[in-house]
C-alpha cells in the first residue's frame, strides 16, 4: 500500500469502526472539522493522559491549569496575534476559493500567479491580488453584538499560561525554574485545511511552558528537546518515522531564539515527503512576559529572594497537537497482513493506548457460554478495563473485528470453560492462544496492560 493509500484506507477504517467522524455529516460536513467516535475519544483521552502523567502527576516542578477559551482581547494584542497571526490569500476569480499565495507557488514550482491552476475549479491565471487575512474566529461578548467588545476563540492555549504566571507561581510556592501545562481546545480559521485530521480549524492541544532564568535557557531547551522525542516513542512510534527539524533563522516565530519539530512520517501529501509536525520546542525568550507586562502595567517579574534579584524568566515551550498525535498513533499502528490466502488489517496500538483492552465472546450461543461471557466482560469494566462483548458471526470473524479495532486480547468462553473454569485468550499481534483461569482474567490482562 503507498503513503497515499494509507491516509484514505484510515479515514475509511477509522468511521467504521468508530475512531472518527466528519463533523455534522448528515449536513453534508463541515469542512476540516471532525468528531471523535466512541473508540476515538478513548485513544486521544489515553494519550492525553499518559502526557499529564508525565508532565503533572509524576514531577513537583510542573503545575497544571485549565484556563479558560474567552480572554481579554488586550491579550492577543500584547501576544502579537492581532498583528501576525494573518495569512497572504488570493482568491480565485471564478469560483471564490481562497488560498495561500505562497503555497500554491510552491506547489507547483511557479514564480508567477498567472501561471497557476486553481486546485478547485482549474482555471488558471484567475488570481486576484493578495490579502492579508486573520487566522483567528472573532466572536462578541455581550447581548447585542454593535454593543459588546470583541472576543477571539484562542488560537493557542498558551497564552493562558503566561497570564497566570504569578497566579500559579504564588500559589503553588514554585521556584524558578518550573512550569506550568494545560490541555485545551484552540481555534484557527486555516485557509488550506486538510489532511484528515492533520490540520483543522477546531483542535486540542497539550502545552507546557517551562520558566528558567535567562542565560539557563539553552540549556533547558536541548533538554527538553530530548525528553520529548523520548515520551513521543513512548507511544510506540517506530524510531525510523521519527525525527527532529531545526528552524532556520528565516523561519523562526516572531517571539522564538530558536525552535525544533518533532516530525512523523505519516506519509502521502502530508507535509515534506510525507513529514509532519506533531510537536513543537520553542525557546520564547522573555518575550510573552514582556509584552503582558507592558500591556498589562502589572509587573510580572520572579523575585528571587534568596539570590536578592527579580528577573523575567525565559521560557521554554513544548507545543504537542493531541488530533495530529492521535493521527500518529494511528498511522503507525496500521498494517496489513497475508495469513492463509486472506488479508488481516491490524491496528498495532500499543496496549496501553488501545481504547479496548479486550473482546469477550462466547463460542457458541448456548450451554451457558454467553451468561459466563456476560459475567467476565461486566467483571472487567467494573475494574476499568474496557471490553467490547461480541456473540455475532463466526468466531474468526470477531477476532478480525477487534484486530481492526486495535484490541489486544479476545478472551472466548468456550466448552472447556465449563468443565475446568478456564479461557481462550487470544494475542492480536501473534495470534498465539493460551489457556487463562476465568477468575484471573482481570489480574492477566493488568499485567500485560501496564
Amino acid at each position: 500500500m503507498s503513503d497515499a493509500e494509507l491516509m484514505e484506507t484510515l479515514v475509511s477504517l477509522a468511521k467504521r469502526r468508530g475512531f472518527i467522524f466528519q463533523s455534522s455529516e448528515i449536513y453534508g460536513g463541515t469542512g476540516s472539522v471532525w468528531d471523535y467516535g466512541p473508540l476515538g475519544v478513548e485513544l486521544k483521552r489515553r494519550i492525553k493522559e499518559m502526557w499529564w502523567r508525565s508532565m503533572v502527576d509524576e514531577r513537583d516542578d510542573i503545575e497544571g491549569l485549565d484556563a479558560a477559551i474567552l480572554m481579554h482581547p488586550r491579550v492577543w494584542e500584547a501576544s502579537g496575534h492581532v498583528e501576525e497571526f494573518t495569512d497572504p490569500l488570493v482568491e480565485c476569480r471564478n469560483c471564490h476559493r481562497r488560498f495561500r499565495e505562497d503555497t500554491l507557488r510552491a506547489e507547483v514550482g511557479a514564480q508567477e500567479m498567472s501561471v497557476v491552476q486553481c486546485p478547485k475549479c482549474g482555471k488558471t491565471g484567475e488570481w486576484t491580488e493578495p490579502r492579508q487575512f486573520n487566522l483567528m474566529f472573532k466572536s462578541h461578548m455581550g447581548p447585542v453584538e454593535a454593543e459588546g467588545s470583541v472576543v477571539y476563540l484562542r488560537p493557542e492555549t498558551a497564552q493562558g499560561i503566561f497570564v497566570n504566571f504569578l497566579n500559579v507561581q504564588t500559589a503553588a510556592r514554585q521556584k524558578v525554574p518550573f512550569g506550568i501545562a494545560q490541555i485545551g481546545k484552540a481555534f484557527r480559521n486555516e485557509i488550506t485545511p486538510g489532511h484528515f485530521t492533520f490540520r483543522t480549524r477546531e483542535f486540542e492541544q497539550m502545552e507546557m511552558q517551562f520558566f528558567v532564568e535567562p542565560g539557563t535557557d539553552d540549556e533547558w531547551f536541548e533538554r527538553w528537546k530530548e525528553r520529548r522525542m523520548e515520551w513521543t516513542r513512548s507511544l510506540g512510534l517506530a524510531e525510523d518515522r521519527l525525527r527532529f527539524v531545526e528552524h532556520g533563522p528565516d523561519e523562526l516565530a516572531h517571539y522564538a531564539k530558536s525552535a525544533v519539530d518533532i516530525e512523523f512520517r505519516f506519509g502521502g501529501t502530508i507535509g515534506g515527503d510525507g513529514w509532519g509536525e506533531v510537536e513543537g520546542v520553542h525557546n520564547r525568550t522573555d518575550f510573552d512576559l514582556r509584552r503582558h507586562q507592558e500591556y498589562s502595567g502589572k509587573r510580572l517579574e520572579y523575585i528571587d529572594p534568596a539570590a536578592g534579584k527579580r528577573f523575567l524568566p525565559y521560557i521554554i515551550e513544548t507545543s504537542v497537537g493531541a488530533d495530529r498525535l492521535a493521527l500518529a498513533v494511528l498511522a503507525g499502528a496500521y498494517r496489513e497482513e497475508e495469513i492463509e490466502g486472506d488479508t488481516r488489517v491490524v491496528l498495532g496500538l500499543a496496549p496501553s493506548l488501545a481504547p479496548l483492552k479486550a473482546g469477550v465472546f462466547p463460542l457458541v450461543k448456548k450451554d451457558g457460554m454467553p451468561e459466563r461471557a456476560r459475567a467476565i466482560h461486566d467483571g472487567l469494566r467494573q475494574r476499568g478495563l474496557q471490553s467490547f462483548y461480541d456473540e455475532s458471526g463466526a468466531i474468526g470473524r470477531r477476532y478480525r473485528r477487534q484486530d481492526e479495532a486495535g484490541t489486544p486480547f479476545c478472551i472466548t468462553v468456550d466448552g472447556e470453560t465449563l468443565s475446568d473454569g478456564t479461557v481462550t485468550v487470544r494475542h492480536r499481534d501473534s495470534m498465539e492462544q493460551e489457556r487463562v483461569s476465568e477468575d484471573r482474567i482481570a489480574e492477566y490482562l493488568e499485567e500485560r496492560l501496564g
